[in-house]
């Protein structure tokens, strides 16, 4: 029964950071005006909201003019859901799970904006700071300030790319790198970094190789810095002690 609710929990804030990260970029509020399908502003009713089963009952497809409804908002919902439940059955009901949520919850809002603007907004991550800083406050990492130099240097590596590639790597990222070494600390945040590479490499490779995506067009790191962060966060350390052990 726990689990189940769980991840109806995840369902649900998911729908929302649909919401927040779709809406938040462009400077409306997150509270009005309702949900409304974007071609013909129909206003969605409670059984069009149902996390995921509303978009497989109505075939992804607007109930009044059948325009097509992005598979972003059950991926979402559907990710957010397992991420939870996920991190309760590493943690239960402990510290970390609690900081899992909280970090997932702000890596999830940033890749709906990401792909939707190729943007990570300001606004999410400074949102989300303050929260870090009074979970870091009460669960600190050991040694304790190795938040402040993991934040450094996630800070750091992401700004000295961007100068050195001229611009190469946008300001959302440098500032999340920062967020997310205060989160992970510095080996983490290294990992994280690593991962992220790897990731987007192998499968914006694979997407190009099956022409999803078009050689030379630009695509979104954040998705790749996400998975990267919830690999380093629930698997980094055993990652990190298994490979030192051929050295």
């Amino acid at each position: 029964m726990i689990h189940l609710i769980v991840f109806l929990y995840g369902l649900l804030l998911g729908s929302f950071y649909n919401v927040v990260g779709l809406r938040v970029p462009t400077g409306k509020s997150i509270v009005k005006p309702r949900s409304a399908c974007s071609l013909c502003g129909h206003q969605l009713t409670a059984r069009d909201l149902v996390p995921v089963l509303s978009y497989i009952a109505l075939k992804g497809r607007c109930r009044k003019c059948g325009a097509k409804i992005s598979m972003m908002y059950p991926v979402t919902e559907l990710l957010t859901a397992l991420l939870f439940l996920y991190s309760y059955l590493l943690y239960g009901f402990s510290a970390p799970f609690w900081t899992a949520i909280l970090l997932f919850s702000m890596l999830m809002i940033l890749v709906v904006a990401d792909f939707a603007y190729m943007l990570i907004p300001d606004k999410i991550i400074l949102f989300f700071l303050p929260l870090f800083i009074i979970m870091r406050f009460t669960q600190p990492l050991d040694p304790w300030w190795d938040a402040l130099l993991g934040a450094a240097v996630g800070f750091g590596l992401l700004l000295l790319i961007a100068v050195v590639s001229n611009g190469g790597m946008g300001g959302g990222d440098i500032k999340l790198f920062g967020v997310l070494g205060f989160v992970l600390g510095t080996k983490l945040v290294l990992l994280t970094f690593l991962l992220a590479c790897f990731f987007g490499a192998v499968i914006g490779l694979a997407l190009m190789a099956a022409g999803i995506v078009k050689r030379g067009k630009p695509m979104p790191f954040g998705p790749y810095i996400a998975l990267a962060a919830v690999v380093a966060y629930t698997h980094g350390n055993d990652m990190i002690r298994w490979y030192l052990q051929f050295f």
